[in-house]
């Protein structure tokens, strides 16, 4: 399966690290000599570069200048822009594994990556990992750096969290699971204090959660969490859904991307202690306001007054399916 070291890779030939004007070659190649020379002296003055050769301040321009050919478009990541100026100045950390500590934020979006590979673990410096909109469908936490503090998994096919949860990283702050296959109220379980020590931000959107109860209860051990979102789970139908979270997680400010003023939760005050006011069902009013297609019954029920033919009724069953 396609992994995230995989796609790195691919990300980093993308970046042209090892072409002019990053990288060694002839552009520079009395830089490496220097390096690897003990008494050599540091070549800081553009007139003690060869001929033939560039200075790390030209080679500098033509990366910053946005209408040079080398430029990266304008959307590119500030880290991105980073590591090829650092390649530049100095290229030797091409070589081994020094180009990994280089990276505090991986983004990696939409390369239909399937691994959270071991080959993180190189990244000894990352804070940042957002994977979204992939095909990941299990993460082992065995394979991500301690470091992280931010873990974004939107948009892939996440349905259990067991292996996430064998020895997640300690600081994280922010999780991301929305838009995946997490199902209640077998899942709760990992959601507590004991795994996210230090959580302060939470999403579960449009997952198949259905125990509020259950969640509220294991979500209240997150003693930092401020932020959380759990909309289009089908636990957001019953009817006092916010108002139970408000009450019972106090330490929220913002619930659903909507912040919570101080008026609701005066509102909503006490509403946590009376749970048997969620239901665990939910009722849809659907309405069907025009139908094509099928004949209408009263067209064949004009008849003749006095007439002493049968009357025959038309009906039909119309299915909605959703």
């Amino acid at each position: 399966p396609h992994s995230v070291s995989a796609a790195f890779q691919e990300y980093l030939q993308h970046l042209g690290l090892q072409d002019f004007p990053c990288g060694l070659g002839s552009w520079n190649k009395s830089r490496l000599n220097a390096r690897r020379s003990p008494r050599a002296q540091p070549l800081g003055l553009e007139e003690a570069v060869p001929l033939g050769e560039e200075t790390p301040e030209a080679l500098l321009e033509l990366l910053r200048d946005p209408h040079s050919p080398w430029a990266l478009p304008p959307d590119c990541s500030p880290q991105a822009q980073l590591l090829r100026e650092v390649v530049v100045l100095a290229p030797e950390v091409l070589h081994g594994s020094r180009v990994f500590q280089l990276v505090k934020s991986l983004r990696i979006l939409d390369k239909g990556v399937e691994e959270v590979d071991e080959g993180l673990l190189r990244f000894q410096q990352l804070e940042e990992l957002v994977l979204s909109a992939n095909h990941i469908s299990r993460v082992t936490s065995a394979h991500l750096p301690r470091t992280l503090k931010v873990l974004e998994l939107c948009c892939n096919a996440v349905s259990d969290l067991q292996d996430l949860c064998a020895q997640p990283p300690p600081q994280l702050q922010h999780l991301g699971l929305g838009y995946n296959r997490l199902c209640g109220p077998s899942q709760e379980k990992h959601l507590t204090v004991d795994f996210w020590p230090n959580l302060v931000s939470l999403d579960l959107s449009f997952n198949s959660l259905t125990d509020l109860l259950g969640l509220v209860s294991q979500l209240s051990t997150l003693q930092n969490l401020r932020v959380l979102v759990l909309q289009g789970n089908p636990l957001a139908l019953i009817p006092t859904y916010r108002g139970f979270l408000v009450d019972s997680l106090p330490k929220l400010s913002i619930l659903d991307d909507i912040y919570i003023w101080p008026e609701e939760k005066q509102q909503f005050h006490g509403l946590a202690r009376q749970p048997e006011l969620i239901r665990s069902e939910a009722r849809v009013v659907v309405s069907i306001g025009e139908m094509k297609g099928l004949p209408n019954p009263e067209d064949f029920q004009q008849l003749e007054v006095g007439s002493e033919g049968p009357v025959i009724t038309y009906s039909y069953c119309v299915t909605y399916e959703f």
